[in-house]
């Protein structure tokens, strides 16, 4: 798990300095791509997308009063949210319910919604770099003019402080992962111990239109 553009979120009723939690390797194949094990806390990184503060219809993510799943976590229900001075979402407040836990879920509660997060307390830091196609048209050469006019201005995008799970500090070259409803990165040469650059390969979502 991996957050791109992070805001917190707090559980203003978790008790205690956290928990271990055990998540599948590969979802798909739960049973040859092993586990890992994920530190869970009172206070979270999750994606700003994730929260909507008048939520639009059919919005099956965190809203005033709304309940989604934590990956691999627990069921919150969000309570109230903070602002900074400019009138930017910075912190989501949250009560959790304790019987619905994944893998053990006796609460009863179902919900739609299922967002990622990576522990404050326990989170690495990353570079990312998104990568997207180089021309903003199929063919360049098949339109009118120089094909420079057609190099697209984003094709490149440097997050320099991303948050990821801290399984991801020990991802070694030449390895694919998927950081979940994000894509599929791979690590880059320029990596360091002190400084973990990912590159994406693959998004999730392809809005090429030609």
């Amino acid at each position: 798990m991996a957050v791109l553009d992070p805001i917190k979120l707090v559980i203003t009723n978790y008790q205690g300095d956290g928990e271990i939690l055990i998540g599948e390797n590969n979802p798909e194949a739960a049973d040859k791509g092993g586990t890992r094990e994920i530190p869970f806390s009172k206070e979270l990184w999750i994606e700003r997308e994730d929260f909507m503060e008048e939520p639009a219809k059919k919005w099956f993510r965190l809203a005033p009063g709304a309940m989604v799943r934590l990956k691999f976590a627990y069921i919150v229900k969000c309570e109230s949210f903070v602002k900074d001075a400019d009138g930017n979402v910075t912190e989501v407040h949250c009560t959790y319910i304790p019987e619905s836990k994944s893998g053990n879920d006796t609460s009863g509660i179902h919900v739609k919604g299922t967002i990622h997060w990576v522990s404050t307390k326990h989170a690495k830091t990353a570079e990312v770099r998104l990568y997207d196609r180089l021309f903003s048209v199929v063919s360049p050469d098949a339109e009118e003019g120089d094909f420079k006019e057609y190099l697209n201005p984003n094709s490149k995008e440097v997050l320099s402080n991303v948050y990821i799970e801290p399984a991801l500090a020990e991802a070694t070259l030449g390895t694919g992962y998927q950081f979940i409803r994000k894509g599929y990165f791979c690590l880059d040469k320029d990596s360091t111990t002190d400084h973990l650059v990912f590159n994406r390969v693959v998004s999730l979502k392809d809005g090429w239109k030609g």
